[in-house]
């Protein structure tokens, strides 16, 4: 192959990276970089990978990322998840507003796939070497100089690297570490969410279920394997957790007690301890990503309200542009100072997007009762959709 010929005739400009995370970011970025001949590990806080996370959306923008980055893996999640052809908008009480037939393939070369968070971990991590995931290390700190990276992990563990890509989410103890902001930001949008093995009736015609009233609104995603992701969230200034699971339980129940059956019966069938509650947060833009040899990825680059359904999608962006850069430029730093110029820009526009679509959401003001404002929620048609998912990846032999 002539990317094989080419790495023979050049040395990767880091021998040894350590990636903090192993969500779908730093197992892309891990794809990413072994492909160019660079010697990962990553480090997950987490005791074991176990079923955990949300579904989401892989649109275009991602796929033809994480093709680039893997060929072939999206052949994989669409086996491991579900192609979405049809769209249903309904109301609380369950009339259909009205529905639409997808057209991102057509428009995009690639389709709308939903797929569980854990099903989606698991197809990266099958593409890398088991021994290179190291489990149960929590970063706590690091220190750098000129020379290396040293990483500090609970339980006086340290390691060395040349360099450290932080891809530890919302709450990243690397970005912390760098800049020093403190807790994110919340905006207002309380969420509950849970995915279950349930095949939900309105599947038969539908992958994809938006509802939407009382400044409230819920998804029901079909995503893949006869599980259903099921989230909900609520305009709330203030938000507070609840004490206990059943209490969580009760509250979403409490929330939804207005709204049709069908949509209620998901929940009811979700054991109370499967359910997340929390607050939906973002982090001002940085301009900066990098200081020294770190760097970040992801969340923990540009943690952004899921309105837009961009998170997971943005992240393999960055990392298949982490591979351009450190293929192309002729150090670290003029590979970091690249990236972050490919990226910052478009993440900026893409976060402040998202957090404003999040409170279209709610704005009952804008709300037409013939549904037209969740309509433009869900369309890939207008300009600035199309620039998100048009992003494609220059093709290198």
């Amino acid at each position: 192959m002539n990317t094989n010929f080419t790495q023979k005739f050049s040395q990767p400009i880091v021998e040894k990276v350590a990636i903090v995370g192993a969500g779908p970011g730093g197992l892309a970025a891990a794809i990413a970089l072994r492909s160019q001949g660079i010697e990962v590990q990553v480090y997950e806080k987490a005791q074991e990978f176990r079923p955990a996370g949300t579904g989401l959306g892989l649109a275009p923008n991602g796929l033809h990322s994480l093709d680039a980055i893997a060929p072939g893996i999206v052949e994989t999640l669409k086996s491991s998840g579900c192609e979405v052809h049809h769209t249903v908008l309904k109301s609380i009480q369950g009339e259909t507003i009205r529905t639409n037939a997808t057209k991102y393939l057509e428009q995009y070369g690639q389709p709308l796939l939903t797929i569980w968070w854990y099903r989606l971990q698991q197809v990266l991590a099958s593409r890398l070497p088991s021994d290179i995931i190291h489990l149960n290390h929590r970063c706590i700190g690091f220190q750098q100089d000129a020379k290396g990276v040293e990483i500090h992990f609970d339980g006086e563990k340290s390691v060395d690297a040349d360099l450290l890509i932080g891809a530890d989410g919302v709450n990243s103890v690397i970005r912390e570490t760098l800049f020093g902001e403190g807790k994110p930001n919340y905006i207002g949008s309380m969420c509950w969410r849970a995915v279950i093995k349930y095949r939900h009736e309105l599947f038969n015609d539908y992958e994809l279920v938006f509802a939407k009233g009382n400044q409230q609104f819920m998804y029901l995603l079909n995503v893949g394997g006869g599980y259903t992701s099921w989230i909900s969230r609520k305009f709330s200034p203030e938000y507070s957790l609840s004490h206990s699971a059943d209490e969580v339980k009760s509250r979403i129940l409490h929330e939804l007690a207005d709204w049709d059956e069908s949509f209620r019966v998901v929940v009811e069938a979700t054991p109370a301890e499967e359910i997340w509650e929390g607050p939906i947060c973002d982090r001002p833009p940085l301009t900066q990503w990098s200081q020294g040899r770190v760097t970040l990825l992801g969340d923990a680059a540009h943690p952004m309200a899921p309105a837009m359904g961009q998170g997971a999608n943005t992240t393999f962006e960055d990392a298949y542009q982490l591979r351009e850069c450190f293929s192309d430029s002729a150090n670290l730093q003029e590979a970091l100072t690249s990236y972050q110029q490919c990226r910052i820009e478009r993440t900026k526009l893409i976060q402040a997007r998202s957090a404003l679509s999040e409170m279209r959401y709610y704005d009952i003001n804008t709300v037409a009762s013939n549904g037209q404002t969740q309509e433009r929620q869900m369309s890939p048609n207008d300009d600035f959709h199309k620039w998100v998912y048009s992003f494609k990846p220059s093709v290198k032999s």
